[in-house]
């Protein structure tokens, strides 16, 4: 089996609420580890762990300390790692996923498995258009469906499937929240979102992202030259949009990455079916293991921009990762 060339991209949400949320979340309703704000709750998805990598439970309210720019801020809402989530899955089946769908498909079950009974789980498959195989649901019989039913084939509307995740199916959901992106990166033909309009979304989103990325490059490269998906010429190949293969490929490594890094989520590798069920695996428990602190900013939003956030947590030998910054917008 050739190894595995897309990247998976799991997109989980690290969430400031909108204004009309005034108060703290009800249960469930923070874990999200990209921020949007306009006047009120911050909330931040953190996880903590040892020095062998394994996640420290049990951590109360008052071992943290949470900074903004600097500027110590009081939690005012604390919620342990034990609470439900949704998330958003979206699966890459344009054309060049058509010979490993059947390993995606069945990493992507394993991983609906070893969520808990109460995690809901939206589908979401893209090739030519994105489409919705599931809307939010725990009835993992209904999900497996729907992850069955993805067919292959077409160019790729990555941008447009970030952006339906996004803006029509997680930000009107309250609690915490994941998406989960199964990609090479390489978008090929959305008609509405952009890179930089995805990323926009991304990052306003109170989710996290978790990036699977697997490599269709060699895949890409064996096509025939004047193969119509690629809309290359003998020795020259191009994406339907004209851009280098090449180039192509190394914008979509840029964008998984930046992707992840704005939404305090991961990037991870697939290059083979053992390493994406590996990986889905650790995408899960990472969901499973994560605190969430929600504080109101002492600065107002009176004006826009980046501010940064800092976790601590009063132990030797831990490490804190949580995000690093939100957008007032």
């Amino acid at each position: 089996m050739k190894p595995l060339a897309a990247p998976l991209l799991l997109l989980l949400s690290f969430a400031a609420t909108d204004a009309q949320q005034s108060k703290p979340p009800a249960q469930g309703a923070g874990d999200d580890d990209v921020v949007r704000v306009s006047t009120s709750l911050v909330t931040v998805p953190v996880s903590v762990s040892d020095r062998q990598g394994r996640f420290v439970p049990d951590l109360t309210r008052e071992r943290f300390k949470l900074f903004e720019d600097g500027v110590e801020q009081e939690i005012a809402f604390f919620e342990p790692a034990d609470k439900s989530f949704t998330v958003a899955l979206l699966l890459d089946t344009s054309e060049s996923t058509r010979f490993k769908l059947r390993d995606i498909q069945a990493a992507a079950i394993a991983f609906l498995d070893q969520l808990r009974p109460e995690d809901r789980v939206i589908v979401i498959s893209f090739g030519k258009s994105a489409s919705v195989l599931s809307e939010p649901t725990s009835d993992r019989a209904a999900l497996r469906a729907a992850v069955l039913r993805a067919r292959p084939g077409g160019s790729t509307s990555l941008y447009d499937a970030v952006e339906l995740a996004a803006r029509e199916r997680l930000r009107r959901i309250s609690g915490r929240k994941a998406v989960v992106l199964f990609t090479d990166g390489v978008d090929t033909s959305s008609g509405g979102a952009t890179y930089e309009s995805s990323l926009r979304d991304a990052e306003e989103l109170d989710a996290l992202a978790y990036v699977i990325r697997y490599d269709t490059y060699s895949d890409a490269t064996q096509a025939t030259a004047g193969a119509s998906s690629l809309g290359g010429q003998r020795g020259v190949l191009v994406t339907a949009k004209g851009e280098l293969l090449s180039d192509a490929y190394k914008r979509a490594g840029i964008y998984l990455g930046l992707l992840a890094d704005k939404t305090g989520g991961r990037l991870f590798y697939a290059d083979t079916p053992d390493n994406l069920s590996r990986t889905f695996a650790r995408v899960a428990a990472e969901l499973r293991e994560q605190y969430s602190l929600g504080y109101y900013p002492k600065r107002t939003a009176d004006s826009t921009g980046e501010r940064h956030i800092r976790v601590r947590v009063d132990a030797k030998d831990l490490s804190v990762h949580a995000r690093k910054s939100y957008a007032v917008r």
